[in-house]
């Protein structure tokens, strides 16, 4: 049964993470949704320094959706021992993640803690 609910764990880390990297594109081609993001620093359309950051964090957040894949089994099995290390990774960064989305100036951000807090239980879930 465990096979089942390391899936499951997947799908849901997965799913919030195709959301997030849907908003960092809507951010990097210009969508008005700064206020959402980097303290609300930038509400409105930010600016390019900031639209070129949305496209590292697409990129970084789809190596750490490999990470996830890998480790849970379903994808390239050959980097299972990367994998077996990189979770932990994950895991930190999605901790980290939880206490900035909570803790930030913007009201309008916090939407993302929730999101947070639930990649990180379904990776520490698939890490132990």
């Amino acid at each position: 049964m465990r096979v089942m609910t390391d899936f499951v764990a997947l799908f849901i880390f997965s799913s919030l993470n195709l959301i997030v990297v849907l908003f960092q594109m809507g951010l990097a081609i210009g969508m008005p949704w700064g206020a959402l993001s980097m303290g609300g620093k930038f509400p409105g359309r930010q600016p390019l320094s900031m639209r070129i950051v949305a496209i590292v964090n697409i990129l970084l957040l789809c190596f750490l959706n490999l990470i996830v894949g890998v480790h849970s089994g379903e994808i390239y099995p050959e980097f299972q021992g990367f994998a077996s290390k990189a979770i932990w990774f994950v895991v930190v960064f999605f901790i980290l993640g939880t206490i900035l989305n909570t803790i930030t100036p913007s009201k309008k951000e916090r939407i993302w803690a929730p999101v947070c807090a639930v990649q990180l239980a379904s990776s520490l879930y698939l890490a132990l």
